[in-house]
């Protein structure tokens, strides 16, 4: 089982730097990979998992210019 940490506004997420670096608004990635708005925001925020399809998961790192290699293994906010 994979424990999480609370919440925590003042950290940034893998997920969010990496969109912001492609230059993405949470919209615009939302759009593009086939989720919601607030799907974006809540994986930013480490408030749910990431639950993507196969199509989704190739978007996303088309998107983000990742390999499926890259991608961080948690969105949620970065523990220091």
């Amino acid at each position: 089982m994979v424990r999480r940490s609370p919440p925590n506004p003042g950290q940034d997420s893998a997920l969010k730097r990496l969109r912001e670096a492609a230059g993405l608004s949470q919209q615009e990635l939302a759009s593009r990979i086939g989720v919601g708005v607030t799907t974006i925001s809540r994986w930013e925020r480490g408030v749910s998992p990431a639950m993507l399809s196969v199509p989704q998961t190739k978007a996303l790192c088309r998107e983000l210019s990742l390999s499926i290699e890259e991608l961080p293994d948690d969105f949620g906010p970065i523990q220091g």
